[in-house]
């Protein structure tokens, strides 16, 4: 089981809920390609006027999110919207069905055709509830209610139209029983309860839950029953270092499939019976030689696996099922040019939302209908952000100094694509068990468009690239792992790119951690420095995480250190500890309320460096958590850091 306890800073929902793909987007005017004025700093960080595109599951409504005023705020929050749908075209107006005012939705999804399901949490504490909204009475029942409560869909029982299953801890804050909920009235049923080593749920296409994945920090036990009135069974056990992630049951509910690395350094997607679940019984259903597999995809309707999913330089697909790759192929033929993805479909698989975008536009939004074989645009997401003037991010690769490759993007300004001698800024990724993907990052562009060069970098530890290269980042945070971005920039410098000279480290998260570690342990390789959310100190980090996250401590403690066995060098790699090194301007910015690296991560850090008399610029919002997700807020960010990186860099 890999964590990534720490991630890029970002508005987090529910798992699957995730609006990943669904930033957004961008096409050009022929006005907007002319024009050679700078584009606005808000025009890459304004919320869409319209986005997250979703069809009920008969097909007759359309549901989307678009700024508006919420009951008693005056701030504009992306709340849900309701339309009718003839499947060519909206008809008639839309109707707003919620009026949230403190902040974004998280995420949401239809139940059939008549309830909305939401996510929402609280100044950015990410105790996120799921809220019900009837689609015809626009009646908003919060079905989690609870202080400090948490929440994750489980099954949205697409076949039961009143109830869905819900994981929360309610009862206990460290952990999360599995309840049965009714979407009319919010009673629950609890279905599952946990013991208090329980950190997973599985359940079959029924929505019985059959599987629980249980922890003693260090080691894993995938414990498996035939029927939900059945005890549980242990039929696998690995250490913390091997995974078996249980993906979805075969079509029979007897066998299920998971991503496996047992016996093998990449992960595959194999086919497991219960009944003989050893390593050498395992059968293989998809390896990619180069990386792991990252999950699969399968028909509902048609009772089938479709693809397997895995990311080389871009996200890539393994396809099972013929129907499935010709839809795909169509969809791709008639939107050249575009990574192209499903987003959403009705119960009768014959019409979709298709999601169209590459690394220079988070693109356009259609209805697709398989019968007609019609495209139907719903809109640009974002359509002041002329496609035509964005950078290109262009897949690298480097070796670290002990021989290892590290693949990365680089992002040259529009139009400079040869130039040299620049001024750069490195963006390590958050997680740090996670990874940097090719496509649009606004970010990214924005920087670009001030003139810039970006490198970003999957150092040791990054996710997808297999287990010994995961493993290699353990112990290492501040070491090699900070070693490989060093690297990265002298490999930049060295191919005349980067002005040595004008050189800057921006990093959210665990990235902020590599930004601080940066300008402590080389303090003459950065000109500028910007920590987003970042851990400054490795011992008090330790002691500041959620309750629930305590099933993996003992997992922590061996990939990152112990604060007491390993006191030393967690002393030695923490950079408000070491403080006296630092001499590169520095800019934090922190989220008051954010519950993973907690606002006295940065309060130390500023306290260390300005008792030296050293200034710091520091942002600190009240009603944030792990990034910025209001928009004023981002506004007022990315503006401080446009002058604070102009002043440093001079770009």
């Amino acid at each position: 089981m890999q964590l990534a306890l720490i991630g890029a800073a970002a508005l987090t929902t529910l798992p699957a809920l995730s609006l990943a793909q669904t930033t957004p987007a961008a096409t050009a005017t022929s006005t907007q390609q002319a024009s050679t004025a700078p584009i606005p700093l808000r025009d890459f960080f304004r919320s869409p006027e319209r986005a997250y595109y979703r069809l009920s599951t008969s097909g007759q409504w359309m549901s989307f999110m678009q700024p508006a005023v919420g009951d008693g705020g005056t701030a504009k929050r992306m709340n849900l919207f309701v339309q009718a749908f003839d499947g060519k075209q909206l008809v008639g107006e839309p109707r707003q069905l919620t009026r949230e005012s403190a902040r974004d939705i998280g995420g949401y999804f239809w139940k059939g055709d008549n309830t909305l399901l939401y996510v929402k949490d609280f100044g950015g504490d990410e105790n996120f509830h799921v809220v019900a909204v009837d689609v015809k009475s626009g009646k908003v029942t919060d079905l989690t209610p609870g202080d400090a409560l948490r929440a994750e869909l489980v099954n949205d029982l697409r076949d039961d139209p009143e109830h869905i299953l819900v994981s929360h801890n309610q009862r206990d804050k460290r952990v999360f029983d599995v309840v049965r909920i009714n979407v009319k009235t919010g009673a629950q049923t609890v279905v599952a309860q946990n013991p208090g080593n329980i950190v997973g749920w599985q359940t079959d296409h029924a929505g019985k839950v059959r599987m629980a994945i249980a922890s003693d920090g260090v080691n894993n036990t995938l414990l498996y029953r035939d029927k939900e009135d059945e005890a549980f069974k242990p039929i696998i056990t690995t250490d913390f270092r091997t995974s078996v992630a249980p993906a979805l049951f075969d079509f029979d509910n007897k066998k299920f499939y998971a991503t496996s690395n047992r016996g093998r350094d990449k992960s595959a997607l194999v086919l497991i019976d219960p009944a003989k679940p050893a390593a050498e019984a395992e059968q293989l259903v998809y390896a990619h030689p180069d990386v792991d597999v990252a999950g699969a995809s399968y028909s509902r309707l048609r009772k089938v696996l479709t693809t397997a999913n895995f990311v080389t330089d871009k996200p890539g697909e393994h396809f099972f099922d013929a129907d499935t790759r010709r839809l795909m192929e169509r969809l791709r033929a008639k939107l050249p040019g575009y990574e192209v993805s499903l987003q959403s479909a009705t119960d009768d698989e014959q019409r979709f939302i298709v999601a169209a975008s590459n690394d220079r536009t988070p693109g356009a939004r259609y209805v697709y209908d398989r019968k007609s074989d019609a495209l139907v645009k719903m809109g640009d997401i974002a359509p002041w952000l002329p496609e035509a003037r964005m950078a290109r991010m262009q897949p690298i690769s480097y070796k670290s100094r002990d021989g290892l490759t590290i693949n990365g993007y680089l992002t040259l300004p529009a139009g400079k694509e040869q130039a040299k001698n620049v001024a750069c800024v490195i963006n390590p990724h958050g997680g740090p068990w996670a990874r940097d993907v090719w496509g649009y990052n606004p970010e990214i562009q924005f920087l670009a468009s001030r003139g810039y060069c970006v490198l970003q970098m999957n150092f040791r530890g990054s996710t997808g690239y297999g287990r010994a290269f995961w493993e290699a980042s353990f112990n290492q945070w501040g070491l090699k792992m900070q070693h490989d971005i060093t690297d990265g920039v002298q490999w930049l410098i060295k191919q005349g790119v980067a002005d040595p000279k004008r050189i800057g480290i921006y990093g959210a998260s665990y990235g902020g951690y590599a930004t601080l570690a940066g300008i402590t342990y080389t303090p003459d390789l950065y000109a500028a420095a910007v920590d987003y959310v970042g851990v400054s100190n490795l011992l008090t980090f330790m002691n500041s995480i959620p309750p629930y996250w305590k099933p993996f401590l003992d997992q922590l403690h061996a990939m990152v250190g112990h604060p007491e066995r390993d006191k030393e060098r967690l002393t030695a790699t923490s950079p408000a500890l070491n403080a006296d090194k630092i001499k590169t301007p520095l800019f934090i910015a922190q989220g008051a309320k954010d519950p993973r690296v907690v606002k006295s991560e940065s309060d130390q850090m500023v306290e260390a460096l300005r008792k030296r008399g050293v200034t710091v610029q520091y942002m600190v919002k009240d009603n944030e958590g792990h990034g910025f997700a209001n928009e004023e807020n981002r506004f007022e960010f990315y503006e401080a850091m446009e002058k604070f990186l102009a002043q440093h860099l001079k770009p």
